[in-house]
């Protein structure tokens, strides 16, 4: 997400918070080179105006202060007017204190709406939200089995009516139903067409006004760049959205949706998907995603993912393990592994680590296959071995290479590398150190 843009924009920026001393015309050239790279990314011009205004006019006065460095300044300025263009402060669910919360989702056809329905249920679930599903989009065929599929991966509730065509009607009784299964929030999955047009707008009107959602949620597909912005801005109209899911950012998009819708609408962004999974919706901090358009990472968010991938105790556990005499064991390193591999896939992680550059980790080969290559190692390891490494000699080096279907080369990284991490954890655990949950990547 934001890899273009993120590269270019930090490299402008550290070429002038580099420098001892800044004039006003350093300011205004390095600035036209921002405004190029916003323009490149999508952004809307009007916003971009604005922004430049804003960070020239902070800028300028900054170099009138002695004892501050300007460049330094700069690069904080820049931040928090990208905090402010994002939306300033992280907007959740505006949930009620007398269930059911509605959330009525929203969407041209195509946006990934019925599948952030399923995302959205799944988190809300974990959050002991107790949602339920309503499949309201009677057009597009096998729209309600799709959703329907969804509920019962994530195993939640949903009313479906095949054959009806009063959606008002259908969600009413729908209504009904989440209440007497005691949902706490209910979510709509309502019809979307290929543009907005007044058949559409005419029948989320009457639904709005029938059932009066809590929340009304634009799914956005950030890859369309400005033609989200712009359905983004017609619904808004249309129907007062109050908040945005950006779908499709973990590919090639440019990043001006992002940065353009809430400054166009006003309608914060409420949720990101980063991937197809139904685990892959993340809320939006804008704080967080400046931070990570500058390179300066995003370790809150780091930390939540390792928080929600393992156990505080089992943490602790295999800290304590680490710090003894012994040491981990490949047993050990093997349920680490796979509690990492719960965060997501390797690049988005790295991705969040402060001074990580994009472009680098764009190009860089990391195969998230790699680390199965690595479970099967392991796998094939008695658990003898596993316990004690240094039993493996040349030949069963080659049995369990044999075994795994790897190299006996790839067999002896992976033994070379845990060795190398039991010591980096035994640093990690004396006076300065930092202690550390599970160890790093492993390449096969």
């Amino acid at each position: 997400m934001f890899d273009e843009l993120s590269t270019k924009l930090s490299e402008t920026l550290q070429k002038l918070a580099g420098r001892g001393v800044l004039t006003e015309d350093d300011v205004k050239e390095g600035l036209r080179e921002v405004r190029r790279i916003l323009l490149d990314a999508d952004v809307s011009f009007e916003l971009t105006r604005t922004f430049l205004e804003h960070v020239q006019e902070k800028a300028i006065g900054v170099l009138q202060i002695k004892g501050v460095r300007p460049g330094q300044q700069l690069v904080k300025i820049v931040y928090d007017e990208l905090v402010a263009m994002l939306g300033e402060k992280q907007a959740p669910l505006q949930h009620q204190s007398v269930p059911p919360t509605i959330i009525l989702m929203v969407g041209l056809q195509g946006s990934g709406k019925t599948t952030t329905t399923g995302k959205l249920a799944r988190r809300l679930k974990a959050e002991n939200k107790a949602p339920f599903l309503i499949a309201a989009d009677v057009y597009r065929p096998a729209a309600a089995e799709q959703l329907a599929t969804l509920a019962q991966q994530v195993e939640v509730g949903i009313h479906t009516e095949p054959g009806e065509t009063d959606v008002v009607a259908l969600v009413k009784r729908g209504l009904v139903a989440a209440t007497s299964a005691r949902a706490r929030t209910v979510i709509v999955d309502t019809a979307g067409r290929l543009q907005i047009d007044d058949a559409m707008m005419g029948e989320l009107k009457r639904l709005k006004d029938a059932i009066r959602p809590h929340e009304i949620l634009f799914v956005a597909d950030g890859m369309t760049g400005q033609d989200a912005v712009r359905s983004a801005q017609g619904f808004h109209e249309a129907l007062g959205v109050t908040g945005v899911i950006l779908t499709k950012m973990d590919g090639d998009a440019r990043g001006g949706a992002a940065l353009s819708i809430y400054g166009i609408t006003k309608a914060p962004i409420k949720y990101v998907g980063v991937g197809e999974k139904l685990d892959q919706l993340e809320p939006f901090y804008p704080d967080r995603m400046a931070g990570r358009i500058l390179q300066q990472g995003d370790v809150l968010s780091l930390v939540e993912k390792a928080q929600e991938s393992v156990s505080a105790a089992d943490a602790e556990k295999l800290a304590r393990k680490a710090m003894s005499k012994k040491g981990l064991d490949l047993e050990d390193f093997l349920v680490s592994m796979r509690q990492m591999q719960k965060m997501g896939p390797l690049k988005n992680v790295l991705g969040m680590l402060p001074g990580v550059n994009a472009a680098a980790l764009k190009n860089a080969n990391i195969d998230d296959k790699k680390l199965k290559h690595v479970e099967a190692i392991v796998l094939s390891m008695t658990p003898k071995e596993r316990k004690d490494p240094d039993l493996i000699d040349g030949k069963r080096r080659v049995r369990i290479a044999r075994g795994s279907g790897r190299t006996v080369q790839e067999v002896n990284t992976l033994l070379k590398q845990f060795e190398q991490m039991k010591k980096m954890m035994k640093m990690a655990g004396k006076p300065g150190g930092m202690k550390m949950p599970f160890g790093r990547g492993f390449s096969g």
